[in-house]
């Protein structure tokens, strides 16, 4: 299961802006949290092709952190 850039793109304005100097697009970072929901794996185990597992938690816990 993975977002659309369609599907995204509805969705983005209810997203926080990226800042700094940001790697993964938010698109990507939201494909490799539903992967992690849908497939139940740790975090360690998301496949690389989303980019590294630490950074995609990092900015999903902020953004469970900020509401």
């Amino acid at each position: 299961m993975e977002l659309t850039k369609a599907q995204y793109e509805r969705i983005a304005p209810l997203l926080p802006k990226q800042r700094g100097n940001v790697t993964l697009p938010n698109l990507q970072v939201l494909n490799a949290v539903l992967s992690v929901a849908e497939h139940g794996c740790k975090w360690r185990g998301l496949p690389e092709r989303f980019g590294h597992w630490h950074t995609i938690y990092t900015r999903m816990n902020r953004w469970s952190k900020n509401g």
